[in-house]
């Protein structure tokens, strides 16, 4: 049995988090951390308290930048696996916090993008990226939504580049009410265009990733940056490309 706490527990992720731990076969609640106490959730509002009561062997994050560095850094040290939804790490920060995790033995996960299919949108545009001599990404996102362009677009951006892809993919945010979240991957060549699109129509969509981060951020040693390493296994101990 995996003991799994949540933070940032009574956001719309968090719940979200919450619930799906709950109903997983194999996964235990143990409690939550957020700006307010609620009792009856084991919600507290201090992560050492956390810690102590819950005893966790996984957090998931869904905090808000900057508290996800400290509650991601504070798992570690507490040789707990991180697995972090919250956005907005520099490229700095990750390294900091691989180096944390190298050093504490443990596995830790940055994931922009818990949905199964958004996974896959980025393996498909991986493959796509050695035919295609140019490519953009639009991404499209709720207007509550605080990072342009979106954490997802940019591991693409990453993806495309390091398989032989454009070193530069532009990317276009949009951010609109009633969007959760959207993606499109063009791929262009002479006489031909190629789009790779997944949507997210509700948040839901997002509770299989989590469940399957949960599952496997433990086998890691050091950062996976996405889903994509567990999905393909491990390439290395410390892997994070």
């Amino acid at each position: 049995m995996i003991r799994v706490a949540v933070a940032g527990a009574l956001g719309r992720m968090g719940t979200i988090a919450r619930s799906a731990v709950r109903e997983a076969e194999g996964l235990e609640y143990a409690g939550g951390f957020a700006r307010l106490c609620v009792p009856q959730e084991r919600i507290v509002d201090d992560l050492e308290t956390l810690f102590a009561s819950a005893t966790p062997d996984v957090l998931v994050d869904f905090t808000t930048y900057p508290t996800t560095l400290e509650v991601a850094h504070s798992a570690i040290a507490h040789g707990v696996s991180p697995v972090v939804g919250a956005t907005g790490w520099s490229d700095r920060e990750r390294g900091k916090l691989e180096l944390a995790a190298v050093e504490r033995g443990v596995g830790a996960m940055l994931v922009p993008n818990f949905a199964i299919g958004a996974v896959l949108m980025m393996r498909f545009a991986e493959e796509a990226a050695r035919f295609f001599p140019t490519a953009e990404i639009v991404e499209i996102h709720h207007d509550g939504k605080r990072d342009k362009p979106s954490g997802t677009a940019k591991l693409t951006a990453e993806r495309i580049a390091a398989a032989g892809g454009p070193a530069e993919v532009p990317i276009h945010s949009v951010r609109l009410r009633g969007a959760v979240a959207h993606q499109e991957v063009l791929f262009g060549n002479t006489g031909e265009v190629l789009t790779i699109r997944h949507d997210s129509l509700s948040r839901e969509s997002f509770a299989a990733g989590i469940v399957y981060a949960v599952r496997h951020v433990r086998e890691l040693r050091g950062l996976s940056v996405g889903l994509q390493l567990v999905t393909h296994g491990p390439k290395g101990p410390h892997g994070s490309g």
